[in-house]
């Protein structure tokens, strides 16, 4: 396995509300882990809800027993919730914040994958690129239901309205998926500041014209600045069956 991770700023934001983990070795029970997190809320409050969130789907997993992976994730997500709820009830300058989520677990062939909100999980090869996580926005269900086209969307001005966050309700819904892997494959993991920034087709060209994994990753968020960088940009990139030092 090899990663590559990265977040920026962007153009436009004052602070990076976007967080991430990444390990390549085992949290608990699962033998790898990665997150992606995408704050909201005034103030510091977003920057604040996705790392607390991260934090405390970590801390949940590391002390975990049980084995099977969507348990794993399940209760992570639903401890985080839990306490961020907590927390923005306890001080009125984070009221209101919550926080996507998208975590990610490799084991063998199959990936495991666990989505509240807008950030997203891709799987990319030569021959296409599939997004794995269903976004929870508006514009989404529209889609869904028929009364927008998937162009319209793209522009809506309604876009980054989301259904599900964590911290927003002392119930949250969870999306999980899984999906198998082959060593043609690499796993992109990122927040809505890269998606609103450059479009699938994009994102599979840049993914497959450069050199390595980290070239990869700059050539993402590099392309989302140069698009017009609206929001904090973050990549999480996941070769699973690449050995070190092989290209």
């Amino acid at each position: 396995m090899k990663t590559f991770s990265m977040t920026h700023i962007g153009r436009r934001r004052e602070t990076n509300q976007d967080y991430m983990f990444t390990s390549e070795t085992a949290v608990g029970s699962l033998p790898n882990l990665f997150l992606v997190a995408d704050g909201m809320g005034g103030h510091a409050a977003g920057d604040y809800a996705s790392r607390f969130t991260i934090e405390k789907i970590v801390e949940h997993i590391k002390q975990s027993e049980k084995k099977e992976p969507v348990t794993v994730l399940k209760e992570a997500v639903d401890y985080a919730n839990r306490l961020l709820l907590e927390e923005a009830g306890a001080d009125e300058k984070k009221a209101g914040m919550g926080t996507t989520i998208v975590a990610a677990t490799c084991q063998g062939d199959k990936l495991y994958t666990a989505n509240v909100g807008d950030s997203r999980l891709y799987v990319v090869n030569e021959e296409q690129i599939v997004q794995i996580t269903r976004d929870h926005s508006l514009v989404e269900e529209m889609v869904r239901l028929g009364e927008m086209d998937k162009e319209d969307a793209k522009g809506h001005p309604d876009k980054n309205i989301i259904t599900r966050a964590i911290g927003v309700g002392s119930e949250v819904t969870v999306d999980f998926f899984e999906t198998r892997v082959t060593e043609k494959d690499t796993i992109l993991m990122c927040s809505d500041g890269l998606t609103n920034m450059i479009d699938d087709a994009d994102i599979k060209r840049i993914i497959l014209g450069q050199r390595d994994i980290v070239e990869k990753a700059e050539r993402l968020v590099e392309t989302a600045n140069q698009n017009g960088g609206r929001d904090n940009i973050t990549v999480v990139l996941i070769e699973p069956f690449s050995k070190e030092g092989k290209e």
